[in-house]
């Protein structure tokens, strides 16, 4: 007993709820604008896609390992400190990637009216055109340049020939204008012709020999080096890209064991006081600490546009604000009230919620709901800033706009009591899904850079509502004390594997038929399903499943006497239909 009173549940709560929020706001700060940073280096949609669903599917597999392990070596604190500082590294490792896009983001650029370009080759394109001087130059034989080879045409050709005839016409000028001015004579042409020709015959033959001993070389180099032999031959874009998955890989192996372990460890230090129900409250701050992230993010590098200097992009300002909270959070990582319980076989609760799962119909579609939403949101995180960002939003708009649709969601457990009674769980599902549709649509036809602003409100319904619908789902089909890792199931389904593919097949939908059209198929398909999921409803039955530890944890002095006779009748009558459905066994088996 001495033990327990030793817990402080309110420290731990308050803790916990800090823990969330600046984790979530430092993610916040960068994870949202990271494709567009992504595309500000050269990327296609299909290498972004490539690119974050790897980072998904990475997240996927490495959180519940690195998280088993942990706990059978009883490494989570270290592993929770190790995870906030080596994620804030692997992030500041993009910025030594050379940035081709430098001179898109100026004072100009806070305009939104103003939006980058949206090749990053018309920025190289005007870097390298200059302006046209208007110097004398001698005169140039066009024969010659032409025949020479491409090495020697940067230099002007001045003849001998013609030198004589510049000199002697620039004396006479005033009188006379004479066509060898700007070009020799037939004659004259020939013969530097046939000299040019000639000149370039061994210049052609000295380049092939080179070329042929560089390819041998780099051939040589290839099958030596393997893999660095190949990114060696890659043009520029594919180089990039292979640097950015590998410092991607890096960065989610480094922060994906954090969540997994401070749940775990907070929520078992809860349940040894048994005040784990409580811990659901602190998550809350999680989604407010993402809005206020995302929105002070935005507002800050739209500001500090014109204060950043001209070789510098203005993307650095995310990188900055991730790695400088992830910092912040460090003491408090530090100091958490852990517990760990070795009783608590995470792998066996695990197997045992997908089994719950796999076993119920209602459960398994509410799985193909959730993951076809999360395919969907992936395509929205991944590309609705590019697409705002052709419509001329600056980070500002892009900000403001992620803010509002985390303010909506986290407001839909003020009227969940109400939809909820409205609709039931399962409507609420679909509701969901059909609100997260109408936002595909909506953002196909984006017009002005607050365009995006109004779609953000439905976000209430298709992330909160939906989100609720499913944590009533696992409710129904959980057993004491399985609540948790069923909703890990979920969770794991949607954000993560629904992520991973979402993110795959939206880059390369995205590239083949654009942004517009992508949106647009979304939204018919997740309105088709929303169509078709009441009636996959109605036809799979329904087991409702007892929930005994809340009718253990229910004060029997509360209840009323009208409520005790009516659970006793209930219980008379199940007992009644079992016994006769014993005898009625009995009877056929003599």
């Amino acid at each position: 007993m001495k033990r327990i009173k030793q817990i402080d549940i309110k420290r731990a709560l308050a803790m916990a709820g800090t823990f969330n929020f600046l984790c979530s706001c430092a993610k916040a700060c960068l994870l949202p604008f990271l494709t567009l940073y992504f595309r500000q280096l050269g990327l296609t949609p299909a290498m972004t896609g490539i690119v974050m669903g790897t980072k998904h599917f990475i997240t996927l597999v490495w959180s519940p390992a690195a998280s088993l392990l942990s706990k059978h070596y009883n490494k989570r604190r270290a592993v929770i400190c190790g995870s906030v500082v080596f994620s804030a590294a692997a992030a500041l490792l993009l910025l030594l990637i050379p940035n081709t896009d430098m001179h898109a983001w100026t004072c100009n650029a806070s305009d939104p009216h103003v939006g980058p370009p949206q090749n990053p080759s018309d920025v190289l394109s005007v870097n390298i055109t200059g302006p046209v001087t208007s110097h004398p130059k001698p005169h140039v034989s066009q024969s010659l340049v032409t025949h020479l080879p491409d090495a020697d045409r940067k230099a002007p050709v001045i003849t001998n020939e013609t030198s004589p005839h510049h000199h002697h016409h620039h004396n006479h000028s005033h009188t006379t204008e004479s066509p060898l001015l700007y070009a020799p004579q037939k004659n004259e042409s020939k013969v530097l012709e046939s000299s040019s020709s000639s000149l370039a015959t061994p210049v052609r033959n000295k380049r092939s020999e080179l070329k042929s001993e560089q390819q041998t070389g780099e051939k040589k180099d290839e099958s030596s080096l393997g893999f660095l032999g190949s990114l060696k031959v890659m043009d520029t874009q594919h180089q990039l890209f292979f640097l950015i998955l590998i410092i991607m890989c890096v960065w989610e192996a480094a922060s994906a064991p954090l969540e997994w372990n401070v749940d775990d460890g907070l929520y078992e230090y809860l349940d040894f006081a048994d005040a784990s129900d409580r811990y659901s409250s602190t998550r809350v701050w999680g989604v407010l600490g993402a809005a206020c992230g995302v929105g002070v993010t935005g507002l800050l590098v739209s500001r500090l546009a014109c204060l950043i200097a001209a070789q510098t992009s203005r993307s650095v300002v995310h990188f900055y604000c991730y790695a400088s909270l992830a910092f912040l959070v460090l003491p408090l990582a530090m100091s958490l009230p852990l517990y760990l319980n070795k009783k608590r076989n995470r792998t066996s609760g695990l197997l045992k919620a997908l089994q719950l799962v796999r076993g119920s119909p209602q459960a398994v579609l509410c799985v193909f709901t959730t993951l076809l939403v999360g395919v969907a949101n992936s395509a929205i995180d991944n590309f609705l800033l590019w697409q705002m960002q052709d419509r001329g939003s600056s980070e500002l708009h892009m900000g403001l706009s992620l803010a509002l649709a985390l303010l909506s969601q986290a407001a839909f457990p003020l009227m969940a009591g109400r939809v909820s009674r409205l609709l039931g769980p399962r409507r609420m599902l679909a509701v969901g899904a059909a609100s997260l549709g109408l936002q595909c649509f909506y953002y196909s036809f984006l017009w002005g850079a607050w365009a995006a602003l109004p779609a953000q409100v439905l976000s209430c319904f298709s992330s909160g509502a939906l989100w609720w619908a499913v944590k009533l789902q696992c409710e129904d089909i959980a057993t004491p004390g399985a609540e948790r890792s069923v909703r890990r199931v979920y969770k794991s389904l949607s954000i993560h594997l629904g992520s991973a593919l979402g993110s795959l097949a939206g880059g390369f939908v995205a590239q083949s038929i654009g942004l517009t059209w992508m949106f647009r198929g979304l939204a018919m398909v997740l309105i088709v399903w929303c169509v078709c999921l009441p009636l996959l409803q109605w036809k799979a039955p329904h087991h409702r499943r007892i929930n005994y530890s809340r009718l253990l944890a229910a004060d029997a002095s509360e209840a009323s006497d009208s409520e005790s006779e009516q659970e006793r009748d209930w219980l008379d009558k199940a007992m009644e239909n079992d016994k006769s459905n014993n005898n009625s066994a009995r009877k056929v088996n003599h």
